[in-house]
């Protein structure tokens, strides 16, 4: 709404306002208002979580250090996502269908995690809302998405082509059927999501990497989208042919959504980090999830998204080996008990490290190291073609 004002209604009067046509400018704002809201609403928002008593119950085959944790405020992710959308509202050009597809998804997400946290704090149950039910939301409000996305041709000639990572995207990206893309689309929303969710689980774990990759797909979306012309071998190329990703009018709008998301997770971290004010329960981890997987769908980046988000594949995965091998060998004992093989101490993969004696704050930095070096690589895969 300001970049309608500022550049539309106001810039013919004070030319100093058309700075706001440059996504770089509200890149920069978005981020930069998502930030002091959080720090401006923050106190009052997690005070509000206190007096409801909105306090996080604790798995009782949880870690034994997790049980000073009970009582701390959840659903603290309503204030990333509240901070998130007022930016993008605020800097964003309101007439981009690829930011109210990304918001879309992000609040559709939230929502389902607003209802799993509402369920674990009303009737005091850590499992929430049913795993089924909660799958077929997220499947339903992704691949809407995607169906929407295809109908609308936004993405032009090159909605049905996945990069693949450190190849040229014009001469070697993958074409696949509309039916299979949005699939396999929906299926990087949805696995992003949960994902995040298995990450969370230790303070600030999350939303560290979430950070990561805002700043990562915030690169990836300026570059896809900017129209600025370099001039080389005697041709002018824009900068997306340049490095040989997919050029996606528009694309610029989703870095700024993606300083948004930036501003409003590090906001959030200042009450996050250890020991946390405050969770982010799973109205944070499944919104974050649902936008940095558009954010990588949307600028054609959804195999990169797994070097970039390496760090929750992995988290994911563990879950996967653990739940696997131990279906897979469970046998009845003479008392009648159900006891199989682990591969883990205890998955989420964060958790093994815990029951190895790890302190909290060690396994915290060292992850989100990983995560740094991860989204580095990722970047790397702009000029390694």
């Amino acid at each position: 709404m300001l970049f309608h004002l500022f550049y539309g209604a106001l810039g013919d009067k004070l030319s100093w306002l058309r700075v706001f046509r440059y996504p770089s400018t509200r890149i920069l704002a978005a981020a930069i208002t998502a930030l002091i809201l959080s720090f401006i609403i923050g106190p009052w928002f997690i005070e509000r979580l206190k007096a409801r008593q909105i306090g996080e119950t604790i798995r009782s085959d949880g870690p034994e250090t997790h049980k000073k944790k009970a009582g701390t405020p959840t659903m603290g992710g309503s204030l990333i996502l509240f901070c998130l959308a007022i930016s993008t509202l605020l800097w964003c050009d309101l007439r981009s269908t690829l930011v109210w597809l990304a918001l879309s998804v992000t609040v559709g997400f939230g929502a389902i995690g607003f209802a799993d946290d509402y369920i674990k704090v009303a009737k005091r149950d850590k499992r929430g809302l049913s795993g089924k039910i909660r799958l077929a939301l997220e499947f339903a409000i992704a691949g809407g998405a995607m169906l929407y996305l295809f109908r609308s041709h936004v993405l032009g000639v090159y909605e049905l082509r996945v990069q693949l990572p450190f190849t040229n995207f014009y001469g070697e990206s993958l074409a696949l059927p509309w039916w299979l893309y949005a699939t396999f689309g929906a299926f990087v929303v949805v696995g992003t999501a949960n994902a995040v969710n298995f990450t969370d689980g230790l303070d600030g774990l999350a939303i560290g990497p979430s950070i990561m990759n805002a700043g990562v797909f915030l690169i990836f979306a300026y570059i896809a989208g900017v129209s600025t012309l370099l001039h080389f071998n005697g041709q002018d190329e824009t900068v997306a042919q340049y490095l040989h990703v997919a050029q996606i009018p528009g694309a610029e709008e989703l870095a700024v959504f993606a300083g948004a998301l930036f501003g409003a997770g590090v906001g959030f971290l200042w009450y996050n980090a250890y020991p946390a004010q405050v969770f982010m329960g799973d109205v944070g981890a499944l919104s974050l999830g649902g936008s940095i997987g558009m954010l990588a769908v949307l600028t054609k980046n959804e195999l990169v998204l797994l070097i970039a988000g390496g760090l929750f594949v992995g988290e994911a995965m563990s879950v996967i080996i653990q739940t696997g091998v131990y279906k897979a060998t469970k046998r009845p004992t003479a008392d009648g008990k159900m006891v199989g093989k682990r591969v883990f101490a205890m998955a989420p993969i964060h958790h093994h490290y815990e029951k190895k004696g790890w302190d909290e704050p060690k396994i915290i930095v060292r992850f989100w190291l990983v995560s740094a070096l991860l989204a580095l690589l990722a970047l790397g895969t702009l000029k390694l073609r």
